[in-house]
């Protein structure tokens, strides 16, 4: 993190009272810096950091305070009504204490202010109904060849995550690449203000989180929010194959670059051919005059490591963000070559010892992301038996009755030959299986893991493959490390 003084972070988190507040002791130097880290978890506290006391639905970070003086905090941000007389009494004279009205508030303007402090960081931001956490791995791994690139493990997308990612900037990070996923209209705009993005990269618009949002006007209202947030010299990257993020390109004020499947879009592929196990090989076409190396346009070849046909899009979602950064096309092509699955869950093909092949997309579900890993399995289990194990797609609002039939009936339209339903959120998945035409036991439904576990237990043959995918909180990963140990 680039060092900043505690005078700094009292302007920034717009601190009612610092230092002084305390009725013994004096405050440190208002020109004196923070040496440690900004770190809101107690447990990771190490001498001369700031802790930080979020409060969330189930802890209070303001009960863990003595914990983080004791591990060797410097410093706190604490909400006001935690702020009495009585407790900061009890406050050793060696910390200094910053008072404010919202610790989550304070956490994104502390990160703000190391941000401005960094003025070479392009800020690269990805948002969309799914795929963000995969485009921004690519995203990472294309850009980190040139120049020092920082970029969130996982799903680090919210008002937690996002700032912490941000305050790992230093004094030699060149790019920041950024996930923005949002609950709820004004979510992206409000992480938008943490880390205002020079390049933004807009997916596409579907049913995830439909009943939060109320209605996919409303979904497509959320993620236009990360292009509206633009300045006059940002980029917009969008999907030319999504009419809901095409539309977008009215309200960027600046350059617009599309990505997609069509021979218009500025960055598409072509020729899209899966290999045995789901990985695609296909031509990134760069059109003319969208970057600056190759003006008259170049057509390259890609061969991912990665699985899933949906990866070529996410590719060119990719490389039309590098090409918008000034990369060259060629060097782009190199990287996604070499470009390896950063994240956990999300089709990760896992060879068992005894041949077994488990594709893991465990991580997240919606009905686009769901559709797009079934088509991977039908193509990877190309003369093998199949399994499609399905648990719940969470979020969908009064859609997720229909939206868990289309899946259920999209088993049996791809070729499928085996699906296991996970769980009674789901069970419309087994019926519309059963109703398209699996009424033979070729579905089965599964209460609990266990239950699946147990039908894997009594039916998989080792040369078959499996492919896990539900909702995170529906827990099937825990399927898939069961299904490994009986396997290796």
């Amino acid at each position: 993190m680039i060092p900043v003084t505690f005078s700094q972070i009292a302007e920034a988190v717009d601190a009612s009272d610092w230092g002084t507040s305390r009725p013994t002791g004096g405050p440190v130097s208002q020109d004196s810096e923070l040496t440690g880290q900004i770190v809101h978890d107690s447990r990771k506290i190490t001498p001369g950091d700031l802790y930080i006391a979020l409060v969330g639905e189930t802890h209070d970070g303001h009960d863990f305070v003595s914990n983080a003086i004791e591990s060797g905090a410097v410093a706190l941000v604490v909400a006001k009504a935690f702020a009495t007389d009585e407790a900061l009494q009890d406050m050793p004279d060696t910390v200094t204490v910053f008072v404010v009205d919202d610790t989550l508030q304070a956490l994104g303007r502390i990160a703000n202010l190391v941000l401005s402090l960094a003025p070479q960081v392009e800020v690269v931001a990805v948002t969309g109904s799914s795929g963000k956490t995969s485009v921004k791995d690519l995203m990472a791994q294309v850009f980190a060849p040139h120049g020092s690139t920082i970029a969130p493990p996982g799903s680090f997308n919210n008002e937690i995550g996002l700032p912490m990612t941000v305050l790992q900037v230093d004094r030699e990070t060149r790019y920041l690449i950024l996930e923005m996923g949002a609950r709820g209209l004004g979510h992206i705009r409000t992480l938008t203000e943490i880390a205002r993005p020079n390049i933004g990269v807009v997916l596409n618009v579907g049913s995830a989180h439909a009943g939060e949002f109320g209605s996919i006007e409303g979904t497509q209202q959320a993620k236009q929010e990360l292009i509206e947030a633009l300045g006059p010299d940002g980029i917009a990257i969008l999907n030319d194959d999504d009419p809901r993020v095409k539309a977008m390109a009215e309200v960027a004020p600046g350059r617009v670059i599309s990505f997609g499947s069509s021979s218009v879009a500025d960055v598409g592929v072509a020729n899209v051919d899966l290999d045995e196990l789901a990985r695609p090989s296909f031509q990134l076409e760069i059109a003319a005059q969208v970057s600056e190396q190759m003006p008259d346009g170049a057509s390259l070849d890609i061969k991912l490591k990665l699985a899933g046909a949906h990866n070529a899009l996410n590719s060119a979602a990719a490389a039309a963000a590098a090409i918008a950064a000034g990369i060259d096309p060629e060097q782009i092509a190199q990287s996604l070559n070499d470009a390896e699955n950063l994240s956990p869950g999300r089709m990760n093909i896992l060879e068992a010892a005894d041949g077994l092949t488990v594709i893991d997309d465990s991580y997240n579900a919606n009905v686009e992301s769901m559709l797009a890993g079934l088509k991977g399995l039908a193509q990877a289990g190309r003369g093998r038996t199949t399994w499609a194990v399905l648990g719940e797609m969470r979020e969908l609002g009064d859609d997720s009755v229909m939206a868990h039939d289309e899946v259920g009936r999209a088993v049996v339209r791809l070729g499928i030959d085996n699906l296991i339903v996970v769980g009674q959120s789901a069970r419309p998945m087994f019926l519309a299986a059963a109703a398209e035409g699996f009424y033979n036991g070729e579905s089965r439904f599964a209460d609990t893991i266990d239950d699946a576990e147990q039908i894997l237990g009594q039916h998989l043959q080792s040369n078959d493959v499996v492919f896990v995918k539900a909702s995170r909180a529906a827990g099937l990963d825990q399927l898939v490390t069961a299904l490994l140990e009986a396997h290796n």
